[in-house]
């Protein structure tokens, strides 16, 4: 004869079920944060990739620049102004610009208290789908001139980006503020 279960042994399986269920709703609720989260990020994805622009390199054009004439005889630095746009998707860095009229270099002002100042950068970054503008108040080619310049001069530069590699540009002379 078959002894009739007491009512403990009853209730033991039915609390190890209950906290199986209960460890099973605890990991699908960690679970759900970062699944809602890839999930968020891969429908990201699928935009940017459905607009054509994931991935597209950098594409430069460079309009032909302005050349400062510098106010005083004496001056031997002046400002060197490109239109750089950039019609890609990526962003892209101007590294290095040359010409045969000096040494080039890229500078940008530093906004300080009470005053700004010019200051020597390393890069200059187009971003993507944008044009940098240069002037005397965003980043610019500072130029150390090897002998006077001619107003109505042409200068010929090269500029060095990282993905787009080297661009001839040419610069005209004006008087600043033109």
């Amino acid at each position: 004869m078959n002894p009739r279960p007491t009512d403990e042994a009853i209730a033991a399986p039915r609390g190890a079920r209950s906290s199986l269920r209960s460890r099973w709703t605890g990991a699908l609720r960690a679970a759900l944060v970062p699944l809602s989260a890839g999930s968020l990020t891969l429908l990201c994805l699928i935009l940017w990739t459905g607009t054509g622009r994931a991935g597209s390199p950098a594409e430069i054009e460079v309009a032909e620049g302005r050349v400062f004439l510098p106010i005083l005889d004496t001056q031997d630095m002046t400002g060197v102004f490109f239109e750089v746009t950039n019609t890609g998707g990526s962003d892209e860095q101007l590294l290095e610009v040359s010409t045969e009229r000096g040494r080039a270099m890229f500078s940008d002002r530093e906004l300080t208290t009470g005053a700004g100042r010019m200051i020597m950068i390393p890069r200059i970054t187009v971003p993507a789908d944008s044009t940098l503008d240069m002037s005397p108040f965003t980043p610019n080619v500072m130029l150390s001139l090897d002998r006077p310049l001619i107003e109505g001069e042409r200068i010929d530069f090269v500029l060095r980006f990282r993905q787009s590699g080297q661009i001839p540009v040419s610069a005209v002379v004006v008087p600043p503020g033109s």
